[in-house]
C-alpha cells in the first residue's frame, strides 16, 4: 500500500489500517474472552456490495457497539461466519467502513479521537449539546459527508441517536436513506449495555452473553415510501417500535413515564 494514500476524508490509509489492527487486538477479548458475542446472521455480509450499504442499529455504549462491528464485519468477509475466532481477519481490514457519531463525543479524549480517525464520520448533533436538549439547524456539510462515506464504502448509524432504548427514531437518518438509496441492514445488538460503561471503554461485567443479529435488507420502496414509513420501518427493523414495550402491569407504576422506565429497564436485561 502506497504510504501516503487517503480516504475520502483525507485520513492516511495506512495510518488508519495500523490503528484498526491496534484497536481490534486490544478490544477483542472484550467479545471473545471476558465476555462472549453470539452473532447471528453474518453470512449477509458476505454478499453485499463494495460501496453504498447503510447499517442502522439500536444503541447501547458510545463506542463498544462499533467496535463489536468492526469485528463480526471483517470476520464474515475474511470466510468466517457467525463467529470472531482469531483476530488475524483484521490484518487486512475493509477501510471503508464508516461510522455516524456525534463531533462532541469523539472529540472527548485521546481515545475518541484516535476511533474517529479509524472510520467516523462526525456530525453535529442538532437535537442534543453538552447533555441539554437543543434545536440547531442541520448542518448540510454532515449530510453530505454521509453521502460521500456511502459512495466510498458502507455506513454504520445509530438512527435513535442515543443509548436510551426506544427513542424515537431520527429523521434525518429517513432522509438520508431516501436520498442516496442505499441498501439498508438492520443490526440489532443486546447485552453491551450490561457488559460496559455508557461509553463503552470500561467493562462493567464479565460472563456477559452478548448478541448481534444481522438481518436482511430492509424493503423500501425509494420511489414511493414516505418519510414516515421509513421512520416506522426502522423501528419495527431494530426492534425498538413501541410495541416491543410489553408484560408489565400498569398497576405497579406511579406514572406512564415510570411505567416507561420500568419496561426499558427490563428490556435491557435481554
Amino acid at each position: 500500500m502506497d504510504l501516503f494514500k487517503r480516504d475520502i476524508f483525507r485520513n492516511n490509509l495506512f495510518l488508519k489500517k495500523t490503528l484498526i489492527r491496534i484497536i481490534g487486538a486490544l478490544s477483542h477479548r472484550r467479545y471473545r474472552g471476558f465476555n462472549e458475542l453470539h452473532i447471528e446472521g453474518s453470512e449477509i455480509i458476505r454478499d453485499l456490495p463494495p460501496t453504498n450499504v447503510l447499517f442502522v442499529s439500536n444503541h447501547q455504549t458510545y463506542f463498544a457497539d462499533v467496535a463489536a462491528m468492526m469485528h463480526v464485519f471483517n470476520a464474515a468477509l475474511s470466510g468466517r461466519v457467525d463467529n470472531i475466532k482469531d483476530v488475524g481477519y483484521l490484518w487486512h481490514p475493509k477501510l471503508n467502513i464508516y461510522f455516524v457519531a456525534a463531533k462532541e463525543t469523539m472529540r472527548s479524549g485521546l481515545l475518541p479521537k484516535i476511533m474517529a480517525y479509524a472510520g467516523s464520520v462526525s456530525i453535529e448533533r442538532t437535537w442534543r449539546e453538552k447533555g441539554k436538549d437543543v434545536q440547531k439547524q442541520v448542518k448540510m456539510s454532515d449530510v453530505s459527508n454521509i453521502t460521500k462515506a456511502l459512495d466510498d464504502g458502507w455506513v454504520i448509524t445509530f438512527p435513535q441517536g442515543t443509548t436510551t432504548p426506544f427513542k424515537p427514531i431520527r429523521r434525518g437518518t429517513a432522509h438520508i436513506i431516501l436520498k442516496n438509496k442505499p441498501i439498508v441492514i438492520p443490526i440489532v445488538i443486546d447485552g453491551f449495555r450490561r457488559s460496559f460503561d455508557k461509553k463503552g471503554l470500561m467493562i462493567k461485567k464479565t460472563g456477559i452473553l452478548q448478541s448481534m443479529v444481522i438481518k436482511e435488507p430492509l424493503d423500501i420502496d425509494y420511489e414511493n415510501d414516505t418519510v414516515k414509513d421509513v421512520v416506522e420501518k426502522l423501528e419495527y427493523a431494530i426492534e425498538q417500535h413501541s410495541s416491543f414495550l410489553k408484560v408489565t402491569p400498569v398497576d405497579d407504576y406511579h406514572s406512564q413515564e415510570d411505567e416507561l422506565n420500568k419496561k426499558r429497564e427490563f428490556w435491557s436485561q435481554y
